[in-house]
């Protein structure tokens, strides 16, 4: 008899719950927020983010990263 592993038969509605649950167990939640283009422009001034990758969401999202790490320090 074939096995298959438990990610190949996890629906993805499944798998969703199952990141948000490990999410939640580090303390973690998963937010959209908006930026203004000068709050974009403010990371770019503090060296945060380079201006050529001012919109790649992914680089922008890095620098918040980095920026509230720095504005709040690592909270346990």
């Amino acid at each position: 008899m074939l096995r298959t592993t438990e990610s190949t038969t996890r629906s993805a509605a499944a798998e969703r719950m199952r990141l948000h649950r490990e999410r939640r167990r580090l303390g973690l939640r998963c937010l959209m927020i908006e930026l203004r283009e000068t709050e974009i422009d403010a990371l770019v001034r503090r060296g945060l983010l380079k201006w050529e990758t001012r919109n790649n969401p992914g680089v922008v999202k890095q620098a918040l990263y980095v920026f509230l790490e720095h504005t709040l320090g690592v909270m346990s």
